[in-house]
């Protein structure tokens, strides 16, 4: 071959080749810079996605300890009448219970104020426009003369001096002392707020040894709890119907009367159950006229005597405002005064979603036996069968053939048992689980706790209590125990008309077991039976339409609506 031409392509194509080699260089010197870059952009994406992917999750699922502004955008699962589950959202005015509630507070600091609505029915009953008003008002004057107020400051003053001064202060009080169990509490808390409403008084909370444990404040920007420093706090223990300020005692000995100029600074109210005629007389206009005269009325009581209110001539006009629908003061009331704590909140939760959440329907039936042995007792087990299985709130069994149902088909029901005693929930457990139900529906017991007998002191107790009432309201359907503050405020928080069972004579169960509530409203064991105006004996059962015997106990009074009769 000829070398000369082999040279010339050789060198053709090493030239072509150098070309080639030097272009990826002038292309590296180039766009050198902005791959570097790139590649450090790849690696800070990287870096930062598993903290993306952090909060991505908090915000979709927050927790139970932060803030509840998720309801503006949140779902919630329910099961529609077909038994199956189905998506509702969350209406943001919903959490304020039809403006009962506002907004403002710290909702940290109080969970269930506006998480109630996901695991409550939403109410049939609305309160009236007259009633939000006035509360609002309320939320007001609180602010302005509750505890750390100048206000305050100034009425503090005036119990240390014995002595009204009449132009001193445009703020007066009402002073609820915590007494009893914590049915009675609850009960006569609201009690004492609807008459701080119609009189236009502060309430203020005797702490006791709980409240402040179970219950979230209710006001905004000022508490409802009695300053540590009030000069009578000390004696709260010691008041009782001889008390030298006790209003019935003055009356009887004459010291005070409605003629009277110079009114002192305070004086108790003795409105438990022991109560005489003389102290009775708090519930007249002439007496509630020379009331409204003292700045400090200093109130102790265990019954719930909102119906005796509607009794006063004088407040009839303002309750029939704000109060349109008789039978839902306390259910009103209830739902904007107690708010468990958060810690309550949890108890209720927690044992709500483990239970109660994914049943077709929630029953709840609250057992209280007044013998000195909590039981069980054979007497009280089949009243208690007698009234479910009679009015068909729990299906009957199958003790004959074996359960041929398929599962799919079958709806279930939680059976929720409130009781001192566990016999009642196993023997109802037992018999659910040994026989088929003849309806081929499921059904599941469960009793949070049983504490063998009452404990009113105990803290520990008290909460369980508070949790166990609320879950109770939290029912499709309820069964309560005659003369029950238990059963009576689940009742009205839930707005449930429940299946009260009679009360048991000579360890027999009663014949019929149980009859239907007239009202969700609660029953006043202990009322007046007097006429204000004839000054003579009366019964305070059958003045006016509203104001009915109970179903539980004869002479005990309750409120309700003409077309609930």
């Amino acid at each position: 071959m000829d070398l000369t031409v082999l040279r010339s392509r050789f060198s053709a194509s090493s030239s072509t080749d150098r070309r080639g080699a030097g272009l990826p260089r002038v292309v590296g010197k180039k766009f050198g810079f902005d791959t570097m870059r790139l590649m450090g952009i790849m690696v800070a994406c990287l870096m930062a996605l598993p903290v993306l992917l952090t909060i991505s999750l908090i915000y979709r699922n927050p927790s139970p300890d932060e803030s509840s502004s998720v309801f503006d955008a949140r779902f919630t699962a329910q099961k529609g009448p077909d038994g199956k589950s189905s998506h509702q959202v969350i209406n943001p005015e919903d959490k304020l219970l039809d403006r009962l509630l506002i907004t403002g507070h710290d909702e940290r600091s109080c969970l269930s104020r506006y998480r109630s609505v996901l695991y409550r029915k939403t109410s049939s009953h609305k309160p009236s426009s007259y009633l939000i008003s006035r509360l609002r008002k309320y939320e007001e004057l609180h602010k302005r003369c509750g505890p750390s107020t100048e206000s305050y400051t100034k009425a503090l003053e005036q119990v240390k001096s014995g002595h009204s001064i009449i132009g001193s202060n445009d703020c007066t009080y009402v002073v609820w002392i915590s007494f009893s169990g914590l049915g009675n509490r609850i009960l006569t808390i609201a009690s004492a707020f609807l008459y701080a409403l119609l009189t236009n008084r502060v309430l203020l909370v005797d702490r006791g040894k709980d409240m402040d444990d179970l219950f979230c404040e209710p006001f905004p920007e000022r508490s409802w709890l009695l300053s540590m420093d009030f000069p009578l706090l000390s004696q709260f223990n010691t008041f009782h119907q001889k008390s030298p300020h006790c209003y019935g005692k003055m009356l009887k000995s004459n010291i005070i009367n409605s003629s009277t100029k110079t009114v002192p600074s305070f004086l108790y109210l003795h409105l438990v159950h022991d109560y005489d005629d003389h102290d009775k007389l708090f519930f007249c206009d002439q007496d509630q006229t020379l009331l409204s005269k003292v700045p400090w009325l200093i109130l102790k009581t265990d019954n719930y005597f909102v119906p005796s209110l509607f009794l006063i001539s004088s407040f009839q006009q303002e309750l029939n405002e704000l109060f349109p629908e008789k039978g839902t003061v306390f259910h009103h009331l209830g739902r904007y005064l107690f708010h468990p704590s958060n810690r309550i909140w949890g108890l209720i939760t927690r044992y709500y979603e483990a239970y109660l959440a994914k049943a077709d329907e929630r029953i709840g039936i609250q057992i209280r036996v007044f013998e000195n042995d909590p039981g069980p007792f054979k007497y009280v087990m089949d009243q208690i069968l007698s009234c479910t299985l009679n009015e068909k709130l729990l299906p009957q069994v199958n003790k004959q053939e074996p359960d041929l149902m398929a599962s799919e088909d079958k709806q279930s029901k939680a059976v929720l048992v409130t009781s001192l005693s566990s016999g009642y929930s196993e023997m109802l457990r037992n018999m659910y689980w040994e026989y088929p139900t003849v309806s081929g529906e499921v059904i599941g017991v469960y009793q949070p706790s049983h504490e063998g007998y009452q404990q009113t002191e105990k803290q520990i107790h008290n909460r369980k209590a508070w949790a166990e009432i609320y879950l109770l309201s939290l029912s499709d359907v309820l069964v309560t125990s005659s003369w029950s503050t238990f059963g009576y405020v689940a009742q009205g928080l839930g707005g449930l008309k429940s299946w009260i069972l009679y009360k048991p004579e000579n360890r027999t169960a009663p014949d019929p077991p149980c009859r239907r509530a007239m009202s969700i409203e609660p029953c006043f064991h202990a009322p007046p039976f007097y006429d204000c105006k004839a000054k003579t004996g009366v019964d305070t059962g059958a003045l006016v339409p509203h104001v009915r015997h109970c179903e539980d106990m004869s002479w005990g009074l309750k409120l309700v609506d003409s077309h609930e009769l």
